[in-house]
């Protein structure tokens, strides 16, 4: 079964994260098989992308229970931030269909996204620092452009979970709403009758002031520091403990 599945409705491409036993967390495979889903929906012809999780979170952040990855680490920090450059650069706006858990990198996963509706049971977090992590899918550059310099800073440094409704008070989501599957597919589908050249246009015009590039290479060098430091091994460890 793969990790991230597709689907196309009537104009809009569904994406799934599909990993609902560990709550859609990040392990190698599915950041491979995302990427291969982005660059399908690309050539899809379809007028807007809805990206969601299957089971009962959107994504609960990196899978700490898997086995401490081998090789390059550059390489493998680089290709999950080409998550955030890929639906940054399809020519498709993409929504997030947040519901549960949006955690760490399933945050960063929102905030790579055009649009973010949340269900009424949405948490978001930003847990890295709490870990002796940093972050790496342009939280950095991302985060205050949605809810200001000193609320990022509040959010990356305490690492607090924050609900739905205080994600929408933030400027982090869009709407918090009951439905988010039906609303999603619903803007997405309204998305897909607008003129596509148009809405590429748009969403390209309203990127061109974020600079990704140089908060993506910041990050990559920090996570190069922390990655094999004595409190990521304690947290690691403690999180593989777990029942």
């Amino acid at each position: 079964m793969s990790s991230v599945e597709v689907g196309l409705d009537g104009g809009v491409a569904h994406i799934w994260l599909n990993r609902p036993e560990r709550l859609n967390a990040v392990a190698e495979v599915l950041v491979d098989d995302l990427l291969t889903a982005l660059d399908t929906v690309a050539r899809s012809g379809a007028g807007a992308v809805v990206l969601a999780g299957r089971g009962r979170a959107f994504c609960a952040g990196h899978d700490l229970k898997q086995p401490e990855p081998e090789g390059d680490s550059r390489a493998r920090l680089e290709r999950l931030q080409d998550v955030t450059r890929r639906l940054r650069a399809l020519p498709q706006p993409v929504i997030a269909a947040v519901h549960g858990y949006a955690i760490g990198a399933g945050a960063e996963f929102a905030l790579g996204c055009d649009l973010i509706l949340a269900a009424e049971d949405a948490v978001f977090s930003f847990p890295e620092t709490g870990l002796g992590l940093s972050v790496t899918g342009a939280a950095s550059r991302l985060l205050p452009q949605l809810v200001g310099p000193l609320k990022a800073k509040e959010l990356l440094l305490l690492g607090e979970r924050i609900d739905a409704e205080t994600a929408l008070r933030l400027g982090l989501v869009n709407a918090v709403v009951p439905d988010v599957a039906a609303a999603a597919a619903d803007w997405a589908h309204r998305i897909a009758a607008r003129p596509a050249g148009a809405v590429t246009l748009a969403k390209r015009a309203l990127d061109a002031a974020i600079e990704l590039e140089p908060a993506l290479e910041l990050e990559v060098s920090h996570a190069l520091l922390t990655e094999h430091t004595p409190e990521v091994a304690r947290s690691a460890a403690a999180f593989r403990s777990r029942e």
